[in-house]
């Protein structure tokens, strides 16, 4: 038994999707910092997190060939910026878009409020989304991408991350040594789930990217986050869906419950086919 336990771990491991460095020289910040990254202890809910982030990074989860749609999506985890809730609001999630067609590039950024942290929220986890857009189009060609619809899903935490990258100067430096930094770093759509709020106050631009949001009404900060995003964004004349559940709490991500909310990710799937993203050509 034993034997073919460890036959089958193998096998998992083997099929498991690898990592892409976002920055394969070492992220700008992250020098001398050489602890390994730590699952920590489990909690009641059985959900594995994440923590000692200093090697940021994507995992590409892609869709069979026959069922590839050319749309991705970036998700960026939640867990207060202390951790990544990294199965629940990030592979899960990849597994199922791309069961249907859509390429879930699960993105592992530094976590800035664990203790003894020497990253900064603005500085560095904002860095690693922008970069991972950047990193998402220039391998759009070898992940069978179409680079005009590689759009970011943030959850809590990493919901402040997109809103920062959607709403931002977007351009790519031009004369960069760096080809990945020749890339725009603004997404084509954006998911905001139970959203923390934005960093800082800024301008939105007039071609914001289109917006979902969703979150549960009894989940008192962020679904006042979703009033806030939803008005900025309608406000500049950006498109944006917003779902209120009645109930789901905070941090419900895939767990299966027998409530309404559980449909949130079906209810996005929809929202990027109704807005043209899961069609080659029919993007707003």
């Amino acid at each position: 038994m034993w034997i073919c336990g460890l036959f089958f771990a193998k096998l998992l491991l083997a099929a498991a999707p690898p990592e892409v460095l976002l920055w394969p020289d070492g992220a700008p910040g992250s020098e001398g910092q050489t602890a390994a990254e730590v699952t920590l202890p489990a909690r009641e809910d059985g959900l594995r997190r994440i923590a000692s982030i200093h090697k940021p990074s994507i995992t590409a989860h892609l869709p069979a060939k026959d069922k590839a749609t050319g749309a991705a999506v970036l998700i960026l985890p939640g867990g207060g910026h202390r951790y990544l809730s990294i199965d629940n609001e990030g592979h899960d999630i990849a597994r199922w878009l791309a069961e249907r067609g859509v390429a879930g590039l699960v993105v592992k950024y530094r976590v800035a409020r664990e203790d003894g942290s020497p990253y900064r929220v603005e500085e560095h986890a904002v860095a690693d989304a922008v970069r991972a857009v950047r990193v998402a189009r220039a391998r759009a060609k070898e992940w069978g991408l179409d680079p005009e619809r590689i759009g970011m899903m943030g959850l809590s935490a990493g919901g402040q991350l997109v809103f920062h990258a959607a709403t931002r100067e977007s351009a790519g430096n031009a004369d960069s040594k760096d080809s990945v930094e020749r890339e725009s770093s603004r997404p084509a759509f954006a998911a905001y789930v139970y959203s923390g709020s934005p960093l800082a106050e800024t301008e939105i631009p007039k071609d914001v990217p289109p917006a979902f949001l969703c979150v549960a009404s009894d989940d008192k900060g962020p679904a006042k986050n979703a009033l806030d995003i939803y008005q900025k964004l309608r406000d500049a004349g950006g498109s944006v869906e917003l779902h209120a559940f009645a109930h789901g709490g905070h941090g419900f991500g895939m767990k299966d419950r027998p409530l309404p909310i559980t449909s949130w990710i079906v209810r996005f799937h929809e929202w990027m086919a109704d807005q043209g993203f899961l069609k080659a050509g029919t993007t707003p």
